[in-house]
């Protein structure tokens, strides 16, 4: 036995706290991807409309073109092939393909296309796009030999494609080394998450909060015998708030009189919905500066000065000209194909529309300000 007593230990007390467990998810991946890459790129597109907007408009605002070949014999059928060529079961001229495309390759950083040859005649009779997970790329014998596998189910084995020559691939800033290129929309799972997290949020506050709700309170007197019938009072002014409250939503308005002391309260008036402005502007920045286009485009009235906006427009003018480079060769070697089918020799070339995002009159001056300089230097030349 010691010289002091032993300390009890008190015994341990439940439900006094809870942790609640956080997730531990970083901002690299979501909470759940689905098993294909690709999936979780459209489900991006189908949930944020502001990533679906900025995609449609790169594709439209990329332009229009038409190819040229050094024969007037061939240049006609070479037009009438850009406008009529049949694009997969519904499309119609080769823009119609060069749309497809581009979404493809802005989407899921890949794109492949395919020439259709009749095996009758033997002339280009249409084009069609491939979605890119069904294509499998591998390194041929040469360094730079690639060969075409296909795989529609990740069920089956991937088979060798019996015509490679007919194939068209473009990958979108691939890593150094690496075969396949990355999505624009790469790295904004994590975003576009708690975006969703706060309009959700927003939408359960109101639900709490904008669908009015009141609570009724009735406070007997001292009274004892209007303390004797308070709960029959109680349930008769139910009763009759119920009453009330289904005949206004029949487009029936009714007054509510009731003799004592009742209070009528709005549930949750005494609380402000928080404000998600601040937030959701600074993850809308972070996708439409992934995106590489102006907010103004997108209907987004932020704050931006006149100077601003033509700097926009000049950037996104050099991002467009980046996507050309990328489709140009597709093109050409579409245009090639036709016209080594047509039994022609003549080389193609593609030209394209002018990106027009600034205004005319500023334009107009810049070549007035362009005529000038020159004609100073022709002066200076000539008097030397």
């Amino acid at each position: 036995m010691g010289l002091f007593p032993k300390r009890r230990t008190k015994p341990a007390q439940d439900n006094i706290l809870q942790s609640v467990p956080r997730s531990s998810d970083g901002f690299g991946n979501p909470a759940e991807c689905p098993p294909v890459e690709h999936q979780l790129y459209l489900q991006l597109r189908s949930a944020i409309p502001v990533i679906d907007a900025a995609i449609g408009k790169l594709v439209r605002l990329s332009g229009g073109f038409h190819l040229e070949c050094k024969s007037s014999r061939m240049q006609k059928q070479l037009d009438e092939f850009v406008r009529s060529v049949p694009v997969g079961l519904t499309g119609r001229s080769l823009q119609s393909f060069t749309d497809s495309y581009l979404d493809s390759l802005l989407t899921f950083g890949n794109a492949v296309g395919e020439i259709l040859i009749d095996s009758r005649t033997g002339v280009l009779s249409g084009l069609q796009t491939a979605p890119p997970g069904s294509v499998r790329i591998r390194p041929g014998k040469h360094p730079l030999e690639r060969e075409f596998w296909v795989q529609p189910d990740p069920s089956q084995e991937p088979a060798p494609v019996l015509h490679p020559e007919r194939i068209f691939f473009t990958a979108l800033n691939p890593p150094p080394g690496g075969i396949y290129g990355v999505s624009v929309l790469h790295g904004l799972p994590a975003l576009s998450r708690i975006l969703l997290r706060i309009y959700e949020c927003i939408g359960q506050n109101y639900d709490r909060i904008g669908n009015v709700r009141y609570a009724v309170t009735y406070k007997p007197g001292s009274d004892p015998s209007e303390s004797a019938y308070a709960g029959e009072r109680a349930k008769h002014i139910a009763r009759e708030w119920s009453e009330g409250m289904r005949a206004g939503a029949r487009g029936e308005i009714r007054d509510f009189v009731c003799a004592g002391d009742v209070d009528i309260r709005v549930i949750g008036s005494d609380n402000a919905l928080l404000d998600t402005e601040i937030p959701v502007r600074q993850l809308l920045e972070q996708l439409i500066a992934k995106l590489s286009i102006p907010p103004f485009l997108l209907g987004l009235n932020w704050s931006s000065t006149e100077r601003m906006s033509s700097q926009q427009a000049d950037i996104l003018t050099t991002e467009l000209e980046s996507y050309r480079r990328l489709l140009e060769p597709v093109l050409r070697q579409i245009g090639t194909a036709f016209l080594r089918l047509s039994g022609s020799q003549e080389d193609v070339t593609v030209v394209w529309d002018n990106i027009n995002l600034q205004d005319e009159t500023e334009l107009a001056q810049a070549r007035l300000w362009n005529a000038q300089a020159e004609q100073i230097e022709q002066q200076m030349e000539a008097s030397f």
